[in-house]
This record gives C-alpha cells, sequence and structure tokens, in this order.
C-alpha cells in the first residue's frame, strides 16, 4: 500500500479541560438536543407498516382456508402464503405497535425509534 507523504497533519489541543461551560470550543450542532425534532410522526413508514400488517394478515388468512379445506388449493400454496403471511405480518406488526405506543405517549416509545424512508 502507498503511502501519503504530502500529508499535512494539526497537533491536537494539549488542553485536557473537559469543562461543561468551556467556550472556547465551537457550537457542534450535531450534539444539540431539540425535543421537537424526535416527535416527527414518520407518516410513509406509519402507511407502509399498516399496508404489511393488513397484507400479512390477509396472506394467513387465504392459507388458513387453503388448509381448512375451505379453498381449493394445493398443500404447498399454504406453505408458501403461510411464509409470505409471517414474513409480512411481522414487521408491519411490530412498526404499528411502536407506532401506536408513541402516539399514545407510553414511556420509553417515540416516533424516532421508526425509521423514516
Amino acid at each position: 500500500m502507498a503511502t501519503r507523504r504530502n500529508v499535512h497533519y494539526t497537533p491536537l489541543d494539549t488542553d485536557d479541560n473537559d469543562d461543561i461551560g468551556d467556550r472556547n470550543r465551537p457550537f457542534d450542532p450535531r450534539f444539540d438536543y431539540t425535543p421537537k425534532a424526535l416527535d416527527k410522526v414518520p407518516w410513509k413508514s406509519i402507511v407502509l407498516a399498516l399496508f404489511l400488517l393488513f397484507l400479512g394478515t390477509g396472506l394467513l388468512f387465504l392459507s388458513y382456508f387453503i388448509f381448512t379445506g375451505h379453498m381449493g388449493g394445493d398443500q404447498s400454496q399454504g406453505f408458501g402464503l403461510l411464509a409470505l403471511g409471517f414474513l409480512s405480518f411481522l414487521p408491519g406488526f411490530y412498526e404499528t405497535r411502536l407506532a401506536y405506543y408513541a402516539w399514545r405517549g407510553a414511556k420509553g416509545y417515540r416516533f424516532s425509534a421508526i425509521p423514516d424512508y
């Protein structure tokens, strides 16, 4: 691996003063806590979670009807619908539950826990 010989480094400060009220450090907005930014509702994610929840529920019902014989189909189709139903129901239920508890204001649940798309 080639080395870079034209890189100029600057020495670090030798001052070990880590007081909270240190005014010599510049303001860094990454570490600024704003509670309103955490309460932004991710509507697209909630709609996607509800869609996955209803799709998974529908697929699970279809697989149930195939297994019980109320609907025509092969056993392999029932297992396929069952697997797809679980794969869509579980993340939909989890995200919907997070959104519901955050909406209710339950302790430990915030809209910031839901990824925003």
